[in-house]
C-alpha cells in the first residue's frame, strides 16, 4: 500500500468523525510533517480488551506512516474513574491497584504496536505530570470550563432524574484527561466515539493554554443493531489475555450484525473485501457463520498466532458441530475435599465473579458430571474427580 492509501486508511477505516475536519488533518499529514498523537488507557481491569485493541490498531496505522505515537497509561486518571456512560460513580482505584492492573498492558499492546526498533511507540504514564500539578494549576484549568458543560452530559442528566449523586471528582476527570494533551503537546488524540466529550475538552484546553490546534479522531464503536457494545457483559467480554479457544468462542457468540464492523475494526482484511463479504451475506450467498469464523480466526491470529487460531477453530467445531468434548480438557486440584459450587468456580478462575457463577447456575449453564445443576448452594464432594462444563465451551476436571 502506498503512502497516499495508507493516509486514506488511517483517516477512513473505522473512523466516526475527525475534528475540526478530515480535510484539515489530511492536509497536515500530506505536508510531510510528522505529528505526535496518543490514546489513553485507564487500567481499570487487569487486561486490555478488544475495544482497546481498536484504538491501538488506529495508533499502529499512524506509526506505520512514521508519526510519533504515544500509548498513555492513565495511572492518574484511572484513580479518578471516567464517568462516561456510567449510571453511578466508578469505584476509585489506588495507585498500587492501577499499576498492578497494567502489568501486562505493554505486552498485550505490543502484539499490534511496536515499542522497539525503528520509530518505536512511547509508553508513558500520566502521573508523570498530573502528580505535579498544583492546586493553583488545577484552578487555572477548571476556570476554562463551566458546570453547565459537565451537567448536560447524558449520564449526569439520568442521575439527576434518578436522584443519584454526582460527585465533584467526576467533573474533574475530563479536566485531568484534557491536561494530558497540554502536557504532551500532542497534535492528535485518538479514542472511541464515546470519548468525544473528554477529547474535545483537551482540544479546548490546549488551544487556550498553548494556542495550539489539536485534532481529535473518534473511532466507531463495536455495537449491535440496538447500539449496545458487543461483548461487554460479564463472561462475554473478549479480553486480550484469554486463551485462543475461549477468544474464538466468544467472538462466534457475537450477533451477526456485528460481523461487518468487526472485520473493519478488528482485522487487516481490505475494505473492498469486507464490502464484498457484507453484500454476500445480505444476498444469502454466504453463511454468516462462515464469515464470523473468519473474523474469529483473524482476531485470534493477531492476539495469539495463526496456529492457535486454527486449533481454536478445530476445537470449536468439535464441540458445536460434532457435539463432542474438546480433545484436551484442563485439570485442576482443589484445596478441600468438599466445596460450595460458587466458591469452586470462582477460586479456580472459571468465572470472573461469584455473581457470574450464580447467574450461570440459575440459568442452567453449569453441568457436574454431565448433569445440569441449578442449586448455587450445592456442596460437592471432590474425593473422586468430577467433570465440570461451564457454559457451552468450557470443560475441565477437578479433584482434591
Amino acid at each position: 500500500m502506498d503512502q497516499e492509501n495508507k493516509i486514506k486508511e488511517a483517516l477512513e477505516r473505522g473512523v466516526e468523525k475527525i475534528y475540526p475536519s478530515r480535510s484539515a488533518l489530511e492536509k497536515k499529514l500530506k505536508s510531510g510533517r510528522k505529528i505526535r498523537l496518543y490514546c489513553g488507557f485507564d487500567p481499570t481491569a487487569p487486561t486490555l480488551h478488544i475495544g482497546n485493541a481498536i484504538q491501538i490498531r488506529k495508533l499502529a496505522q499512524f506509526q506505520k506512516l512514521g508519526h510519533e505515537v504515544i500509548f498513555l497509561l492513565g495511572d492518574f486518571t484511572g484513580m479518578i474513574g471516567d464517568p462516561t456512560d456510567k449510571a453511578a460513580a466508578r469505584k476509585k482505584l489506588t495507585r498500587k491497584e492501577a499499576l498492578k492492573n497494567a502489568t501486562n498492558y505493554k505486552k498485550q499492546a505490543g502484539k499490534i504496536l511496536k515499542f522497539s526498533g525503528k520509530n518505536p511507540a512511547k509508553f508513558l504514564y500520566n502521573s508523570q505530570w498530573s502528580d505535579k500539578l498544583s492546586f493553583a494549576g488545577l484552578i487555572e484549568i477548571a476556570s476554562r470550563f463551566t458546570v453547565q458543560q459537565m451537567l448536560v452530559r447524558d449520564m449526569f442528566q439520568e442521575r439527576i432524574k434518578a436522584k443519584k449523586p454526582i460527585y465533584l471528582h467526576e467533573f474533574l476527570y475530563p479536566l485531568a484527561q484534557a491536561y494530558d494533551s497540554v502536557a504532551m503537546e500532542v497534535d492528535l488524540e485518538v479514542g472511541g466515539n464515546d470519548q468525544t466529550f473528554n477529547m474535545l475538552c483537551g482540544r479546548d484546553l490546549i488551544k487556550a493554554l498553548k494556542n495550539k490546534e489539536k485534532f481529535v479522531l473518534t473511532t466507531k464503536l463495536l455495537v449491535d443493531s440496538s447500539g449496545q457494545k458487543v461483548g461487554k457483559t460479564e463472561g462475554k467480554i473478549v479480553n486480550l489475555d484469554i486463551p485462543p479457544a475461549e477468544m474464538f468462542g466468544r467472538i462466534m457468540a457475537w450477533p451477526d450484525e456485528a460481523i461487518g464492523l468487526g472485520l473493519e475494526l478488528c482485522t487487516d482484511i481490505p475494505m473492498a473485501e469486507i464490502s464484498q463479504t457484507k453484500e454476500q451475506i445480505k444476498q444469502a450467498r454466504l453463511n454468516p457463520r462462515d464469515a464470523k469464523a473468519r473474523l474469529a480466526r483473524e482476531i485470534v491470529s493477531i492476539h495469539h498466532n495463526q496456529k492457535a487460531a486454527q486449533e481454536a477453530e478445530k476445537e470449536f467445531n468439535l464441540i458445536f458441530k460434532e457435539k463432542k468434548e474438546p480433545s484436551e480438557v484442563s485439570g485442576f486440584k482443589y484445596k478441600d475435599k468438599n466445596a460450595n459450587i460458587l466458591d469452586l468456580l470462582f477460586e479456580l478462575k472459571l468465572v470472573a465473579s461469584k455473581g457470574e457463577a450464580k447467574r450461570l447456575i440459575e440459568q442452567g449453564g453449569v453441568k457436574i458430571n454431565g448433569k445440569i445443576t441449578k442449586d448455587w448452594k450445592q456442596q460437592i464432594s471432590l474425593e473422586r474427580p468430577i467433570k465440570l462444563q461451564i457454559g457451552k465451551r468450557r470443560f475441565c476436571t477437578v479433584k482434591y
